[in-house]
């Protein structure tokens, strides 16, 4: 497991603020808009309807059943809310439930880096083995099939994606989505998607790999309320996987959280019904940011940057700036947190090959530009 990742460095980061530093975060994946008031208005009634106890270990009925209507508009699929949808404590505990259940000692996971940090602890720790196949900058972080191929063996269970992509916000486009599924389909191997940011679109549709021909029966989709609906702090997550799998999942599922909360389910289900408009204004508005933030950094001398189709990143290549500063990305991110008081996540916290800095653009546009501002006189300060 490495350091110096994401709740490390908020953790110093709002160290500094107690000690009375103003700091930008630019370092958490955390939408600064808030809840939907329809969501929040549907869980305080619950609560006051008594809905405070254990649920179905699955979830309840009424957010099963939203989440397979979203999911089956989105997707043209006609999904069974009973028998292929659970409600999970969040995206990283359907993850972990997927990897408990499925991976035996040794199973080989082959997943394309740079990628959330949480892949890889949650594959040791359920006695897995990583193999990475690196994405480059030079391309856009586009996946190579051929690389992927090559790194399956007798011993692959999961080809694990994640499109949007959290930290480069690289979108998988159908074609290639269609050759990771004929690859699938060859070795006979499933296909794990994080799908968690699938709304954050600002080119083109999402298209989840379970909606392609032959791939319905072998993917388990992951996704969650966090980024959709801004409701980081209510932990409530699903997985969309074929039947037969069901019975695994919800086992390793009911021994990790027993059930996701109540109430917060009933205010995920009528999110699901009521706020498609506050997540539109949220997606123009972090639309509006990403060309912001991304001109900005194209004219910070040390900063390569590719234009992110999906999610809410930006992670620039800072290998020119890190070789005239004598400094490791890690070690740019501390000096930019404190002498600048920015925030960010160095790319080796997500297995990236070089030296990167991720930097999410999901707080307030004022935010982003001193932030920058802050970033941009430090560096021409040391430069100088």
């Amino acid at each position: 497991m490495r350091g110096g990742g994401i709740r490390e460095i908020l953790n110093k980061a709002d160290a500094l603020e107690r000690a009375g530093k103003k700091i930008i975060h630019l370092e958490i994946g955390r939408p600064d808009y808030d809840s939907p008031l329809c969501a929040k208005e549907a869980a305080k009634k619950a609560l006051d309807e008594g809905l405070v106890h254990y649920t179905d270990t699955s979830g309840t009925l009424g957010l099963r059943r939203a989440v397979a209507d979203g999911l089956g508009r989105d997707t043209g699929m006609d999904i069974d809310p009973e028998r292929e949808i659970i409600i999970t404590t969040g995206a990283v505990e359907a993850l972990a439930a997927a990897f408990f259940a499925f991976l035996n000692p040794g199973d080989e996971v082959v997943a394309p880096t740079p990628f959330f940090a949480a892949y890889a602890d949650q594959i040791a720790v359920a006695g897995g083995v990583l193999r990475e196949v690196p994405c480059r900058f030079e391309n856009g972080f586009r996946l190579d099939p051929k690389d992927i191929e090559a790194a399956i063996t007798e011993k692959t269970r999961f080809l694990l994606i994640n499109t949007p992509n959290n930290p480069t916000g690289a979108v998988m486009s159908r074609d290639e989505l269609s050759d990771i599924a004929d690859i699938a389909l060859k070795h006979d191997i499933l296909v794990l998607s994080d799908e968690c940011y699938e709304k954050f679109m600002y080119e083109a549709p999402h298209v989840s790999i379970a909606s392609l021909p032959g791939m319905r029966e072998r993917t388990i989709t992951v996704s969650s309320a966090s980024k959709t609906f801004s409701m980081t702090g209510w932990r409530v997550g699903w997985i969309f996987a074929p039947a037969f799998t069901k019975p695994y999942l919800a086992k390793a599922h009911q021994n990790l959280t027993s059930c996701a909360t109540s109430f917060a389910q009933a205010g995920v289900a009528e999110a699901f019904r009521s706020a498609s408009d506050d997540v539109k204004r949220m997606i123009d508005g972090y639309k509006a940011r990403r060309d912001a933030i991304v001109g900005r950094l194209a004219g910070i001398e040390g900063f390569e940057v590719n234009k992110p189709e999906g999610a809410f990143y930006v992670f620039p290549r800072v290998e020119k700036l890190t070789r005239r500063l004598g400094m490791s990305a890690p070690e740019l991110a501390a000096w930019l947190l404190d002498e600048a008081g920015v925030a960010t996540v160095p790319g080796e916290a997500f297995h990236a090959r070089g030296d990167f800095l991720r930097m999410a653009y999901c707080r307030p546009q004022g935010e982003i530009n001193e932030g920058l501002d802050k970033i941009e006189a430090a560096v021409k300060k040391r430069l100088a």
